[in-house]
């Protein structure tokens, strides 16, 4: 699919991007978080920040989408020290899809062990709402199927082996963690637990698309997470992603509704403050170095 896929994004190139970013601060991050759009709030909680504009770092790529910071956040949340990236990007942003996952690979060389993913999603489940959020407990990755997985092509076995498993991509200590603090924060009422599917967009998914997601099991669908998880998972790190809620899929003909990106960023708005409750009680309750891999 893309002739050079691995050029520029060798081990080699992600170690002198982490040690470039190693020998700017004394800090050295155990929990990564990635932003999803309108959620970059996140990174505002840290304390004691060190900022980088994408644009300053070697190698990293450049986000191009509205609600999307484009800025690298070190700090402690809750006394945990953590990297936040505000800002991901995207396969339909036109970036190889090895490019797109890149910084997942400079967080495991800075020292990262667990990652956090946050997303903007449709609801493809009748019984979400819009505003719920859902913690993804499995995935649909519908590039991969036509083979554009970020691990294709030659595999070094520095970041990990060739043929990863993906049946425990979601770490069920984490998984478990989510819904006992969203128990004691009293989220229960939004709060859900569901599979995501990826898509390449941009373009939102058709009503015929919508029930053939549905019909195979997916209960939320966006454009993101997936191929970082594939990534963080594939180089030894725990994973945890939650989806925002931020729109009902359209499955219906007779439907007046239409997806949009501002609808997307104005829910964003509204839950953001739980979200953000949520992750940074998880990220100061996570032990490190679990033996899990």
């Amino acid at each position: 699919m893309f002739p050079e896929a691995n050029a520029g994004y060798s081990y080699e190139d992600c170690r002198a991007t982490a040690d470039w970013l190693l020998a700017q601060t004394s800090l050295r991050p155990l929990v990564g978080i990635v932003c999803g759009s309108g959620l970059g709030g996140l990174a505002e909680m840290l304390k004691d920040q060190v900022v980088f504009n994408y644009r300053d770092i070697p190698n990293f790529p450049q986000s191009t989408v509205h609600g999307h910071a484009g800025r690298l956040v070190l700090g402690t949340l809750k006394g945990k020290p953590c990297i936040c990236m505000q800002g991901r990007f995207h396969l339909y942003e036109g970036y190889p899809v090895q490019k797109i996952t890149l910084p997942i690979r400079i967080f495991r060389l800075m020292g990262v062990e667990t990652v956090i993913l946050t997303n903007a999603a449709g609801g493809l489940n009748q019984d979400f709402k819009v505003g719920d959020i859902m913690v993804i407990k499995d995935h649909i990755n519908m590039p991969g199927f036509a083979g554009n997985n970020p691990l294709a092509g030659p595999n070094d076995e520095r970041f990990g082996v060739r043929f990863p498993c993906m049946s425990d991509a979601y770490d069920r200590e984490l998984l478990q963690l989510a819904q006992d603090v969203g128990a004691e924060l009293g989220y229960s009422d939004f709060l859900r637990e569901g599979v995501y599917c990826v898509l390449g967009g941009p373009s939102f998914e058709t009503i015929a698309e919508c029930r053939m997601l549905h019909k195979m099991g997916a209960d939320a669908v966006g454009m993101s997470t997936v191929h970082e998880v594939i990534v963080a998972r594939h180089s030894g790190m725990r994973v945890f992603a939650l989806s925002l809620i931020t729109n009902k899929a359209v499955m219906d003909y007779d439907s007046e509704e239409k997806a949009n990106h501002e609808e997307v960023l104005q829910t964003g708005k509204q839950r953001a403050g739980q979200l953000e409750r949520l992750v940074s009680t998880m990220v100061g309750r996570i032990e490190q170095n679990s033996n899990y891999a």
